[in-house]
Parts: structure tokens; sequence; C-alpha cells
């Protein structure tokens, strides 16, 4: 009766055959079986898309498949396959050292069981089962190596030995859930980074807390913090100034405006002055954003007059004391009316009008700021005078003059008695 072989190349000898060479064929099957126990052997696969079929050689040493460490080597240009007979039932360590990104997949010559396949970007090994569990469809299983896991979802507390290189391809989540990075205690997240791209393609993003704390946004030393659109391009920008006592400036982009969307608009810190100025030599202009009156006051109008620029065509400006409170123009010199039209103050009402002093001085009218003019001049003071004088050669008129029963008195300015007369009812 002839040997027969086993699917790894071991030779079954017959009872009573291979008389003188018996002890030559039981060395090489010790050789085998010592090679499918520990053997190393490395198996160059390099080329395009190819399937490589692992042959076994019956009664001879050797053979790739019968060896427990299996090395794939070469530079692969395409994806590949590497095939073992349906019978073969044994473990393998497999090592993806090839170059090139394809994929390297190791299963049975035929059938429709399961395989394992190293992914494109996987160069690492791999402990797997051949379990001729089907003579037909015999299935590769993938082992644990060690004490260790087969999958990353087994690891309830997994920890980097070394920096994760994502290669390429993304941390992601399924059923919308959420990525937390949650530092420990006080540790921060450090995103070490030029730029830091926040929201998905085409989708609004918002920043938020995480919580009912504030979100504080700044920089990581002594700059200025910039907020813009578009990274910067065609977009107004907030500067904020690092430094003390520095300025946070609103800048709109070309023809812009800032807009401040709100029913108040504070300004100034609190118990300090706070002034509005133009940024340069630029003039200052307070408007309405529509068909509405401007109105200037102070403490939210409470206790307060107002000044009222009203919306319309010829709209009055109107300066309103609160109370008993007057207007009060601190200037050297108050100009009214427009150029070239004549001017006209009258009360507001049927209240006299009254032009006075603010305190102990002479009220002196005239024209064109005192230029050519004569002056009509109220001397302050008990019986102080109210002396009309013209501009050179100029005469005082008094027309449709009417008097009280008291004698009235018409005198020269130091010179002599022009005339005197009495007027009466």
């Amino acid at each position: 009766m002839a040997s027969t072989y086993t699917p790894l190349g071991v030779e079954l000898q017959a009872t009573g055959e291979n008389a003188g060479t018996w002890g030559t064929k039981t060395n090489t099957n010790l050789q085998i079986i010592e090679q499918i126990s520990g053997g190393y052997v490395a198996q160059d696969i390099a080329g395009g898309a190819q399937t490589t079929a692992l042959s076994v050689s019956d009664g001879s040493t050797g053979a790739t498949l019968s060896h427990r460490m299996i090395e794939f080597t070469g530079t692969i240009t395409g994806n590949q396959i590497v095939t073992i007979p349906i019978d073969v039932q044994t473990f393998y360590f497999l090592r993806n050292s090839t170059s090139g990104s394809h994929t390297v997949q190791f299963k049975y010559a035929s059938g429709s069981g399961d395989s394992f396949t190293f992914s494109a970007t996987d160069k690492g090994d791999k402990i797997v089962f051949a379990t001729a569990n089907d003579g037909t469809n015999p299935d590769i299983d993938t082992l644990a190596i060690g004490t260790g896991i087969s999958d990353v979802v087994d690891d309830t507390s997994p920890q980097l030995g070394g920096n994760l290189d994502v290669n390429g391809n993304d941390i992601v989540s399924t059923s919308n859930a959420d990525i937390d990075i949650i530092p420990n205690g006080t540790g921060d997240v450090v995103l070490g980074a030029d730029t830091v791209k926040v929201g998905d393609s085409g989708a609004a993003a918002t920043l938020t807390s995480n919580g009912a704390g504030s979100l504080t946004v700044t920089t990581g030393g002594a700059t200025d913090l910039v907020l813009s659109t578009n990274s910067g391009t065609d977009s107004g920008t907030i500067t904020i100034t690092d430094g003390a006592n520095n300025n946070i400036t609103l800048t709109p982009n070309g023809t812009g405006d800032v807009v401040a969307e709100a029913d108040t608009l504070t300004v100034g810190d609190s118990g300090a002055a706070a002034t509005i100025s133009s940024n340069g030599a630029g003039t200052l202009t307070l408007t309405t954003g529509g068909a509405s009156d401007l109105i200037l006051n102070t403490n939210s109008g409470t206790d307060s007059g107002n000044i009222t620029i009203t919306d319309g065509s010829n709209g009055n400006i109107t300066l309103t004391p609160n109370g008993t409170g007057d207007v009060v123009a601190s200037a050297d010199t108050l100009t009214v009316g427009d150029s070239g039209a004549a001017a006209t103050i009258n009360s507001n009402g049927a209240g006299t009008l009254t032009l006075t002093t603010g305190g102990a001085s002479d009220l002196i009218l005239n024209t064109n700021g005192g230029t050519n003019s004569g002056t009509v001049t109220l001397t302050d003071g008990s019986n102080g005078d109210i002396t009309i004088a013209p501009d050179g050669t100029g005469r005082a008129k008094v027309t449709n003059a009417t008097g009280t029963s008291s004698t009235q008195v018409v005198t020269t300015d130091g010179k002599a008695l022009v005339f005197a007369m009495v007027f009466g009812y």
C-alpha cells in the first residue's frame, strides 16, 4: 500500500513500505512538522493585481503554506489575493510588509467562506485560523493576539502608546452622536494648528459653551484677537487689541457699516464719562435708520431734558430742558439762521420772549458780529442806561413812540443837549 499525505505535506507511510528509506522519510516528516510548528518564510507578492496560490509540497520541506509565520513582501501596484487549499487546517502569523497602498486578502482557494484582508493602509500583523470547517466553503477566522482584543470596540479603557496618526482618515460617529473630547480636571483641549475649522461643509456652525458656563474666546499670549469671516477675505473685522487700556476696533469692509441691532446701545464703563467721536478727521454723524425722530437725552430719559431732531422736510430741532431747567449755550458766539436768509427768535407759544445776560454784564444788540453795525446796549445795574449808538453818521430813529405820563428826555452821549420833549397820551 502506498504512502498518503496530510494537507500540509507530512507523509503517512504504509506498513512495511519504504524499506531502507524509512528513516530518511521520517526525518523529512519531522522537519516538516518543525517547519509547521515554528517556521518563518517570506513570500514575495510584488506586482499588479493578482492571485498567489500557496500549494502543498507532499513529503518535502519548503512549502510556504507549511510555515507558521508568513511575511508578505514586495512592492504591490494592485490589490493582492493569497490562497491556500480548502483542506488546510492550521493557524498562521501573517505580516504585511508590502509597499504600496493596496489590499492583501488571505483566503481559501475556492468557496464563499470568510476571509481576512489587510486594508490598503494596514501594514501590521494578524493571527488567522484556517478552519477547514466545510468541504466547500471553509472559513478563515481571525484570532486575538495573546490575551488582547481583536477589535478596538472590545477595549473599554483604551490608551494610546504613541501619537495617533489618522493617515488621511477622519474620526467619526454614527447615528448623529457627539464626539466628546474631555480633558482630566483642569486640563485643556489644545488644538495645535494655525487654523481650526468648525462645522460641516455648507452648513452654519455654532461655537457654544458646554453647559451654563461662559464661553471665552482668547489668544494664547500677548497677541490681538481678530474676528472675521471667510478667512478675512472681503470681510470686516472685530479686533480686540492686546494690552492694558487698548481698543476694541470694529472695521467694516469697504463701504459697509457697523450695525448695532438693539433697542438700547450703552457706551462707557460704569461711573465713568463716555465719549463718541469720529475715527480721525472725518465728520461724526448720528442719525436714525428710517423715518423716525432722533432724540438725545441722559439717564434713558429719566429726569432728563432732550434734544429732538424731528424727521421730515422742514422738521424742527427742539431743545427741551427738564422741569425748570434752561437751555444753556456755552459759547462766545451763538449763530441763528441759515446762510443768507433772515432769522427769527421767538417764544415757543404765547409766553414772553426775554433776552438777558447770564450775570452782571451788559446786553449788546448789533448786526454782522458788530462789524459796521450800530448797537443797542442795555447797561447792567440799577438805573443803567439803554444806549442806542448808530454806526458812523447813521442816526437813531424812533417811530410811533409812545410814553407814560412821566417826562421822557432824549440827550446826547455826553455832548450838548439837542432837544428835549415830553411824550404823553
